[in-house]
């Protein structure tokens, strides 16, 4: 297998890194949002006037004052306190708006002005590449504040994300906080105090992937879930996206009827019309998207695989698998909680995280291990069998630790080569229009695949991978001056030709910045990954 004779070492062109760095650094500061900031309040997908809300069950912060002279912003209380995901709608309010957070974070950029679940992941990769260690912990302190006021570390921090969170990886984001804290400073009665809160709260973002809402049957595994029903609200500035997956669907009846209804059918089978813009726009010839559909569009969501036809048309079936992805997040989720729980003192709970993880490793073997394939696939548990969708998230278990060198193995050998171009780690070998399917390349998924391949000692594998991704960036960095969300790996350009969904390719770029800096260091060993 041809992998490192396209790499053109990115070591090898330092001159190249050094106005990047200079380009990441500065940006951080573009990028940070706080509740004193007018311009945090600005939301591109839904254009209302500026609306803050605060959680029911604290007092008024002294610096709303602030806010409602300088940026003449509505402040309004939301209508009870939160103690689970749910326990408010965003229907329930008469508008949406921003959901206020204590300490500065980092936004992703572009139409994304918000504090974001797995994004700030990378974020916090970033800024800690770059000593902002600080501003790194204050994103993390945020998502405690919003596991303990708004029910659950939330898709993003705007009242229409209440209804869902997004890829788990809280666990991650604590330790890599707690490690720069430890390079820094002695172990330190407030720090240890800090590791608790955050531990303890850890406990209960983790219990909502373990809620029967999230639960595949009796696999033992998770699933992807949004609690909200009907048409995000978020696609109000991409109007043409339901309307357009109905026109493929009705091009494609063979792929797509099982998700269409007449609109004679009513709002009961799909969405409610008065309650939703959205939805009253999403009718074409006759045809209305189903009620089951809509929660699998909205499980995509909390996905943050938005839009891939990974599980079905516009995976309009997510919430029927137990994905790869997910459950690799959870077994290291349950991984790094033994970890944590260990160093406390919590011998107990340090056992009991140790089985959550070793029963969730042997459903992931049983389910989603295909032998023959030689990867590892999705899980269908309505249909009881595996997807053979070939998907970048085949390496997911090798950046957790679950593969076995056999797994590992077979995974280089019969997944690399159907995703791995001449500029980068596609998302899947399918061209289907959408932005999470080939020929693109997304950072999240190339930073858990070269770091897994390089964590299990596939150097050469995690160099070819690593390096195609640094060249790219570097190449059109040259060329347009900033960095993006995503980029083409056929031809190496960021160029975004899609049939459908968010047909920008937004600069910033947030996580993009952050697995530069890591990938770099990747190159150079000077970060090696835990095992």
């Amino acid at each position: 297998m041809l992998l490192c004779s396209a790499c053109n070492h990115a070591q090898s062109a330092p001159a190249q890194q050094v106005p990047i760095r200079d380009y990441i650094a500065k940006t951080w500061d573009t990028l940070t949002r706080s509740t004193t900031d007018c311009k945090s309040l600005v939301d591109p997908k839904v254009t209302t006037e500026p609306i803050l809300y605060l959680p029911a069950d604290i007092p008024e912060p002294a610096e709303i004052a602030r806010l409602k002279q300088n940026c003449k912003v509505d402040v309004r209380r939301l209508p009870r306190a939160i103690h689970s995901e749910g326990d408010v709608h965003p229907e329930e309010l008469k508008a949406p708006g921003l959901l206020y957070l204590p300490h500065p974070y980092v936004v992703p950029g572009g139409r994304f002005n918000e504090q974001y679940g797995w994004d700030s992941y990378f974020i916090v990769l970033g800024l800690i590449s770059n000593g902002r260690v600080e501003l790194a912990r204050g994103i993390v302190d945020n998502f405690l504040f919003e596991i303990e006021h708004y029910g659950a570390l939330l898709n993003a921090n705007r009242t229409y994300y209440l209804t869902r969170s997004q890829p788990p990886l809280l666990g991650e984001m604590i330790r890599e906080i707690h490690a720069a804290d430890l390079r820094m400073r002695a172990y330190t009665p407030e720090h240890k105090a800090w590791v608790e809160h955050a531990y303890i709260t850890a406990k209960r973002d983790y219990a909502l992937w373990r809620t029967t809402e999230h639960k595949t049957g009796d696999t033992g595994l998770a699933r992807y879930y949004d609690i909200g029903d009907g048409p995000v609200i978020e696609m109000a500035d991409d109007s043409t996206y339901y309307p357009d997956a109905i026109r493929w669907m009705l091009s494609h009846p063979a792929e797509g009827k099982q998700y269409l209804v007449p609109a004679s059918a009513g709002d009961k089978a799909s969405c409610n019309k008065s309650q939703s813009k959205v939805c009253a726009a999403a009718e074409v010839k006759g045809m209305r998207l189903s009620r089951d559909f809509y929660k699998g569009d909205r499980a995509m969501r909390e996905s943050g695989f938005d839009t891939s036809f990974r599980f079905g048309a516009f995976s309009g079936s997510t919430h029927h698998f137990a994905p790869v992805c997910l459950n690799s997040l959870l077994y290291k989720y349950e991984i790094d909680m033994a970890a944590l729980a260990n160093e406390l003192g919590r011998t107990e709970e340090s056992n009991t995280w140790t089985q959550y993880a070793a029963t969730r490793k042997a459903a992931i073997n049983k389910y989603l291990w295909d032998e023959q394939q030689g990867g590892f696939y999705d899980y269908d548990f309505i249909a009881a069998k595996q997807s053979h969708y070939t998907y970048a998230t085949a390496f997911y278990p090798l950046w957790a630790g679950i593969a076995t060198p056999k797994q590992q193995a077979a995974t280089i050998s019969t997944v690399l080569p159907k995703l791995l171009l001449p500029h980068g780690l596609a998302m899947s070998d399918r061209p289907t229009g959408m932005q999470w399917d080939l020929p693109f390349s997304w950072a999240p998924t190339v930073y858990f695949a070269a770091i897994g391949l390089q964590s299990t000692g596939h150097n050469d594998a995690a160099s070819a991978i690593s390096n195609r991704y640094i060249n790219t960036v570097q190449a059109n960095y040259t060329r347009e001056g900033t960095l993006r969300e995503k980029y083409n790996a056929e031809t190496g350009t960021t160029e975004t030709n899609l049939a459908a969904g968010y047909r920008s390719n937004n600069a910033g770029f947030g996580w993009t910045n952050g697995v530069y800096l890591r990938l770099l260091s990747l190159e150079s060993s000077e970060v090696r990954p835990k095992q």
